[in-house]
This record gives C-alpha cells, sequence and structure tokens, in this order.
C-alpha cells in the first residue's frame, strides 16, 4: 500500500483520479441514452401525464421518443418533418425492440394528423407551422402541451369543459338518478375508438361487460374478455379493464377470478339471473376506483392511473353497493357470502372516508 508521505503519492493520486475519470466517461459512453432517460422520467414527472398517447412533434433521431414510453400505459408517436431523421428514428425503436409501443412517421403540415381529443402528452421543442390552437384541438381534456420557449418548457392544460359530464356510478351519480349534465352525447356521428371484446359470449347468458363508469378521462369496465365463439369450453376471463376514454388506449387491467355465472347461478344459461346489484360494484371518482375483485370480497381501492391497491378496507366482506358521495363511501354490505344460486340476503349498511 502506498502512504500518502510517500513521494510518489501525489503522482499516484492524479493518475488514479484519471484512471476514475476516464472509467465514468467509459461506463456513460456504454450506456447511451442514459441523459435521455432522465429527461423523459422528469418531463412525464412534470407534466403529471400517468398514460395515454404522447406525441412528439420533432422527433429527430428518435432516441428521446424511445425513452417516453415509461411503462405499458404508454404510447408514442415521433413525428418529424425530415424522412432521414424518420428513418433514423425508426431504426433505433427497432433495435430497441419498441415498435409495438413506438411509431415514427414523416409530418410536413399544419394540421396534427388525429381527431379532436386524442392526445394525452404532446411534447415539441419548436411547434414550426403548428398553431396553439391546433395543439389544444388535438389534446385530451387534461391533456397536456409541454412546450420549449425562451424561457424554458411551458406546461399548458387543456381544460375540462363544461359541457362533458362523468358518470361515475351505475345510475350516473350516488343519487340513482340516470340523467347526466352532459350536453356533448348525442347520436352517433363517427368512431372515435374501437376496443376488444366486439362481441358479447352468448345472446341468452351473462353479459360480457358487468359494469362500466367514467371519471376523469379514463372509462372503467369489468369484463369477460374471453373468446366469444368458445363459451362453456372456454373458461370465463373477467377483468377489472381501465381505458383512456377518449382515444381507448388501454392503460391496465387487473383479473377477477371469482366473477361470472359460476359465482351466483347453478347454470350458465342465467341471462336473468344475474344478480341486481353486480353492476354497483364499481364506483370511480376522481384518481381513485372502488371495486369488489370477487363476487364475495371486500371493498379495495385502486389508484385509477395504475390500478394498484391502495387499500383493501377491513369489516367490508360480502359488499353488495357502493356509493360515493361528498368523500364518504356508503356500503351496503350482505351478512354472509351469497352461494350459486341463492338472492342477496340481509344486508347492513356500514360508511366509510374516502380518500
Amino acid at each position: 500500500m502506498l502512504s500518502s508521505n510517500h513521494p510518489g503519492a501525489p503522482r499516484f493520486l492524479l493518475c488514479l483520479l484519471a484512471c476514475c475519470q476516464a472509467c465514468r466517461i467509459g461506463v456513460g459512453a456504454e450506456i447511451p441514452g442514459t441523459d435521455r432517460a432522465d429527461r423523459a422520467r422528469r418531463m412525464l414527472a412534470e407534466t403529471g401525464v400517468q398514460g395515454g398517447l404522447v406525441v412528439h412533434l420533432g422527433c429527430g433521431d428518435g432516441r428521446l421518443t424511445a425513452e417516453l414510453p415509461a411503462n405499458g400505459r404508454f404510447r408514442v408517436h415521433g413525428l418529424d418533418s425530415d424522412e432521414d431523421n424518420v428513418m433514423a428514428a425508426r431504426d433505433h425503436v427497432c433495435r430497441r425492440k419498441l415498435s409495438d409501443r413506438v411509431w415514427v412517421d414523416r409530418f410536413a403540415g399544419v394540421r396534427l394528423p388525429y381527431a379532436e381529443n386524442m392526445v394525452n402528452l404532446l411534447v415539441a421543442e419548436q411547434l414550426g407551422d403548428v398553431a396553439a390552437d391546433e395543439v389544444m384541438r388535438v389534446l385530451v381534456p387534461l391533456g397536456v402541451a409541454y412546450v420549449k420557449t425562451a424561457g424554458g418548457w411551458k406546461r399548458t392544460v387543456k381544460p375540462w369543459p363544461d359541457e362533458i359530464d362523468e358518470w361515475t356510478h351505475w345510475l350516473h351519480a350516488p343519487d340513482g338518478n340516470a340523467v347526466a349534465g352532459d350536453t356533448v352525447a348525442g347520436p352517433p356521428r363517427r368512431l372515435q375508438w374501437i376496443a376488444k371484446p366486439s362481441w358479447s359470449r352468448h345472446h341468452n347468458t351473462v353479459p360480457s361487460v358487468s359494469a362500466i363508469v367514467s371519471s376523469g378521462g379514463r372509462l372503467f369496465c369489468i369484463v369477460d374478455e374471453a373468446p366469444s365463439s368458445m363459451h362453456g369450453s372456454a373458461p370465463d376471463q373477467w377483468a377489472l379493464v381501465a381505458r383512456d376514454a377518449f382515444n381507448g388506449l388501454l392503460l391496465w387491467k387487473r383479473p377477477i377470478s371469482d366473477w361470472g355465472w359460476k359465482a351466483w347461478s347453478a347454470e350458465w344459461t342465467c341471462r336473468f339471473t344475474v344478480p341486481t346489484h353486480v353492476p354497483r360494484r364499481l364506483v370511480a371518482v376522481g384518481d381513485r376506483v372502488y371495486v369488489t375483485l370477487g363476487f364475495n370480497a371486500p371493498l379495495s381501492e385502486l389508484d385509477a392511473a395504475s390500478g394498484e391497491v391502495v387499500r383493501e378496507l377491513e369489516g367490508t366482506e360480502f359488499t353488495d353497493e357502493i356509493l360515493c358521495r361528498q368523500d364518504r363511501l356508503i356500503l351496503a354490505l350482505n351478512k354472509a357470502p351469497q352461494e350459486p344460486g341463492e338472492s342477496s340476503g340481509p344486508c347492513r349498511i356500514r360508511t366509510a372516508s374516502a380518500t
């Protein structure tokens, strides 16, 4: 070991420091995109967008674009006016094996290639010939434009329109009056998006969708995703599925094992024997989802953006109906598990705070 008092110590320490610095630079060079990955994470954190469609306008070589799908809740579309940039970006995306989540196209116009209310986050160092109103047109309500300006990056949020309502409970709201305050909904004029299942499994048995609600620009439903042509020969595949309500992109799903006709009926031809409170087992308010992840399960509170369980409320086994009003949960609970073929027994009421 070389003592610090040794005549060669300063030169040795300088050489050691130089070697460490060279190693540090070398390691950084061997991990391309590390700075871009950090930059992408900061962008997502600063914008607050937690899933959906991201558009990178002026994507260049695509290296930052490829870092934007931080998890499975994102899909990214890169746009650039330079054909060489587009080819380089596509090559980078393919080499990163991200083609299922990231795609790149050439764009040299003034009108973005999207319908109204489709994009959750638009990132651009320069908008070029694209007007700010055009950016607002394609953003979903509560979507974010993140654009570089002379003073730094500017975050602009598209406001939620007064004419678009939410449907948080089975019958719109906790009061049970199935009339929304929405003035946008009307006769269909065009398709906004399509998602599976395209068909119900059988017209004479349990509907493939048990419950559906919406909140915060997200759509939540309990759905059977088993093949529609194989009812009886293939098991049910029930899941709680979350999609972006405006572009239909899958955000997350959580399997539900104890659900369907085997949980509540003695026979599979039970179209008219589905318990009446099954659609009342799903409520979404703000950034929270309240659901029973099983026919006789307790109440679970989920994060609406990720589907992660925030808490499972103790003493809420056999929850049969959920209401949420003014930050209070009102639950109707069966006194015992419901067996297949049995109707709901006497209930008790419990309240809890909604977080």
